[in-house]
């Protein structure tokens, strides 16, 4: 996978979140997009996932050297963020089954594995509504992780996880780079520390307009 940006910029009403954002990211390379709260991170990140649609300039998707329709890219990404939901009304078990109609799983894991991969083997038929915080988020970053996907973009992924939560993040995101493009939005140097570049938001942010005298 590699995706090319050329001057983008995306604006909310006459807001310019960023402009002129030029840049590659390409497989086999983690990237981290930094800046503090409210900067653009999680904008771009849905911008690039397709959720949302930029505002000016392109984007372009590559895999196995063919163009991937914008309207398409999505069979080939898994995204977690603190915005998107699970089902709650499902088990953890059914969850999952759920998700591998769309997303099948990497290296041919089983149902079982992977909650075995997350630690959480007894909960398998505990109703995710019934889940920890830091449970929800195991299971989100699980799915992504584990999904058979060449783009992997995590939005802040460590939310609600405990100390032993976030090493358990660091080890499995580092077990599954390969072959992989892995974008990860943050402002915490333990979501991003695998990263090998990093793309600081700011750099994009439009000067403001000086007021008329």
């Amino acid at each position: 996978m590699q995706i090319n940006l050329s001057n983008l910029g995306k604006r909310y009403n006459y807001e310019w979140i960023f402009r002129n954002l030029t840049y590659t990211f390409e497989s086999g390379t983690a990237y981290a997009i930094l800046g503090h709260n409210g900067s653009g991170k999680s904008t771009l990140l849905t911008v690039i996932s397709g959720h949302n649609l930029h505002s000016e300039g392109e984007i372009t998707y590559y895999e196995n050297g063919k163009t991937i329709a914008p309207e398409a890219v999505y069979t080939s990404l898994s995204l977690t963020a603190p915005y998107l939901e699970l089902v709650e009304e499902f088990s953890l078990l059914e969850m999952i089954q759920f998700h591998t109609r769309f997303k099948p799983l990497r290296q041919n894991l089983t149902h079982l594995q992977l909650i075995e991969r997350m630690g959480l083997e007894k909960s398998k038929y505990k109703f995710v509504k019934d889940f920890s915080s830091g449970m929800k988020q195991r299971l989100k970053l699980g799915l992504a992780i584990y999904s058979d996907s060449s783009l992997l973009l995590l939005d802040e992924p460590t939310t609600n996880l405990d100390q032993e939560g976030v090493a358990w993040y660091q080890e499995h995101v580092s077990q599954n780079r390969e072959n992989r493009l892995i974008i990860v939005g943050s402002n915490i140097q333990h979501e991003y520390s695998f990263c090998d570049q990093q793309l600081r938001i700011s750099d994009y942010h439009p000067a403001p307009k000086k007021p008329k005298v």
